[in-house]
């Protein structure tokens, strides 16, 4: 059983202790031979469920702290049919096209079930998706690729900026219901050394919460009636990708730089990251602030086992001619090697602003981030949700289709002080 489940399953058994205790309350009365029976049946029952708790407790969140890894209670044969769904053919359905879509119509049966609510078109598993991959588009006006001879493996990809954070080792919370609460310690108790015979000072724990909500994304893609109409795993799979890609890159901005209407709330806007300011109107990167950076994390006790630094490559392409010290005659650059900065993992990917304004200036600057990427929640609380529109009038008379594919998440920091970021950085 899942962990709200046992919880549920406990705090009914309070409730039924607690109905019992307050009839004979109210009768002025002891609890009768078969009360105390039940009385006892139900406390035997809170223990037990005290120690499913305590279990399920500790795996999901052993299974939280997984690098990029999400939280599945899903059979493995329910994973494996997911990974043979189609979404050409479940688009193709939805427009009415002749193909058989038994298998997408009873996972999205299933994925409903799981989640608790309906699909307003049908869900779609995230297993379909290789976010990893480059992948097609179609073009603005929904042309399609003829089954004349397709070949994908040539197709030219737009340029599109790199998918990082789960890489980084976020932590990925799957099938929310509701909005998500997660406790957290603010103030430890404190101690203190006393005299003999002397009294103790004392002191309270603070608690808080990370909370997470529901926040959608989405977008609306023309598809042409050909295109559906393939049956080629080459096309299945230059869909799936198309989609991948452009939701990856969605939640990924919004974990590093959201903050705006509807958006959840990512790294740079979370109030009480480390700020470690470059200068009154921007300055170029350094060796000393980066080590500042990396100073703020440690001094708020947050190093972790995901640390790495995450910047655009005009900031990375300015640290591998910026040399570590002003003094230095032996060309000894601050990035000498791919993917590494200062003994950390350094990713790339131009998600991460390089538009923001610093002081009066008015130059333009880039961001530095570095953190314990653990530390970043992803929760998603549906699939993909695809809904097919054939009678939209601009798609109808070419007798293409429009699809709308949206997706429920929200981004939160467990600590903010597990990141530090500068934000005024020159490259040029």
């Amino acid at each position: 059983m899942k962990v709200h489940e046992l919880q549920e399953a406990r705090a009914n058994a309070v409730v039924a202790m607690r109905a019992l205790s307050d009839l004979a309350d109210t009768e002025k009365r002891d609890l009768t031979n078969d009360e105390d029976k039940k009385f006892a049946t139900l406390k035997t029952e809170i223990s037990d469920l005290d120690k499913k708790i305590g279990r399920a407790t500790t795996l999901a969140e052993a299974e939280r702290r997984s690098p990029g890894e999400p939280v599945s209670n899903g059979d493995r044969h329910f994973e494996t049919e997911c990974r043979s769904y189609s979404l050409v053919r479940a688009m193709a359905a939805q427009a009415g096209l002749d193909v058989d879509a038994g298998r997408e119509r009873e996972i999205s049966r299933e994925l409903a079930r799981r989640s608790g609510r309906s699909p307003e078109g049908i869900f779609a598993p995230t297993q379909v998706f290789h976010i990893e991959q480059r992948v097609m588009t179609p073009s603005a006006g929904g042309v399609g690729i003829t089954p004349v001879d397709p070949r994908p493996e040539a197709y030219i990809d737009i340029l599109r900026a790199a998918i990082v954070i789960r890489k980084l080792g976020a932590t990925v919370l799957s099938d929310l219901v509701g909005n998500v609460e997660i406790g957290r310690l603010a103030t430890s108790a404190t101690v203190g050394w006393v005299a003999d015979n002397s009294a103790l000072t004392p002191s309270d724990q603070v608690h808080e919460k990370v909370t997470l909500t529901p926040k959608h994304a989405g977008g609306i893609v023309e598809f042409s009636r050909n295109m559906l109409l393939q049956s080629s795993p080459d096309i299945e799979q230059l869909v799936r990708r198309d989609f991948a890609q452009v939701l990856a890159a969605a939640i990924d901005s919004a974990a590093i730089n959201g903050g705006g209407s509807n958006m959840p709330v990512g790294i740079l806007a979370t109030s009480g990251i480390g700020d470690v300011p470059g200068g009154a109107n921007g300055l170029a990167p350094s060796y000393a602030n980066l080590s500042a950076l990396i100073a703020s994390v440690a001094t708020a006790n947050a190093l972790g086992a995901n640390m790495a630094f995450l910047t655009n490559s005009k900031v990375a392409a300015k640290l591998r001619t910026t040399l570590k010290s002003t003094t230095d005659t032996s060309s000894n650059f601050i990035i000498t090697e791919r993917d590494t900065l200062l003994g950390y993992p350094l990713a790339e990917t131009n998600l991460v602003p390089s538009n923001l304004v610093k002081g009066t200036s008015g130059t333009t600057c880039s961001a530095l981030i570095f953190g314990n990427f653990s530390d970043l929640l992803l929760g998603y609380w549906s699939e993909l949700d695809i809904l097919t529109n054939p009678f939209e009038s601009a798609a109808f008379s070419k007798g293409n289709v429009q699809v709308r594919a949206m997706s429920t998440v929200d981004v939160a920091l467990r600590h903010p002080q597990s990141f530090a970021a500068t934000k005024d950085l020159l490259t040029t």
